[in-house]
């Protein structure tokens, strides 16, 4: 399974969950596993297992997919196509994710829903708020695809906009790097991670955790953030439930 294996190999000391509800913000290129382009199956069946063992610990999950592995309207592929353009057809690279995503947790046994922004009734519902909500409380996972329908707003900003509007009690940012650093991690051998940093902090120091509309966004709203390492077998889990000395939170003070 690539850069995963299966949550029944992962134990907690841990009991109770540290949230009730969460928003897990996946991008496209987590999805991509070791391949330079489009879907690995095998790692998105190793997201919905960990998905799926959080989901049995009584947490409700809800989901927002990136579509950078596919096309991403501000990316070099883009070329000179119009910036609204170049988005619509990323929100579209966004509903193929979420698709595989959720086919992935019905082949593990999970009941999962995928919500879209834009309407393609023959894939997903249409985005409603109180129905997503319903969905939560009947143990559904949730998806959320085609970020917020809208241009120019990226699939970070569509998710401090969803949990938010689900009422989520921390956005999960899933990345490929332990959490927070001081400096790129991959460049710099000397990048310190934070432990913990506030929503100040990342705008001043213009740290890459999630695009400055989604920071500002939750820094109004008061909801954490947790960036941690999703390639590390387990770490959904072990956020979940608390676990210290995993990640990065993005809070409003220390």
């Amino acid at each position: 399974m690539g850069l995963f294996k299966s949550m029944s190999s992962v134990a907690t000391n841990l009991v109770e969950p540290a949230y009730r509800r969460i928003l897990l913000k996946i991008s496209g290129e987590a999805l991509m596993g070791g391949q330079n382009y489009g879907i690995d199956v095998d790692v998105a069946r190793a997201v919905a297992e960990e998905i799926k063992a959080v989901r049995e610990k009584g947490v409700e999950v809800a989901v927002v997919v990136g579509g950078g592995n596919i096309f991403r309207g501000v990316s070099k592929s883009a070329g000179n196509m119009d910036r609204s353009s170049a988005d619509y057809i990323g929100m579209l690279a966004t509903m193929m994710n979420a698709v595989v995503l959720q086919d992935a947790l019905e082949k593990a046994e999970v009941i999962t829903r995928v919500m879209s922004a834009i309407d393609i009734p023959q894939l997903a519902e249409p985005f409603i708020r109180r129905r997503a909500i319903r969905h939560l409380e009947k143990q559904r996972v949730v998806i959320f695809a085609a970020g917020t329908g809208n241009p120019y707003f990226t699939t970070d900003s569509a998710a401090a906009l969803r949990a938010l509007e689900i009422k989520a009690d921390v956005i999960l940012k899933a990345t490929k790097v332990e959490g927070v650093y001081n400096a790129d991690p991959m460049l710099d051998a000397t990048a310190t991670r934070y432990d913990c940093i506030t929503y100040q902090e990342v705008l001043e120091q213009q740290l890459k955790v999630m695009d400055a509309s989604a920071i500002s966004l939750c820094m109004d709203n008061k909801l954490p953030i947790v960036v941690f390492n999703m390639r590390k077998p387990g770490n959904i889990m072990r956020v979940v439930m608390g676990e210290a000395g995993v990640g990065t939170r993005v809070c409003v003070e220390k």
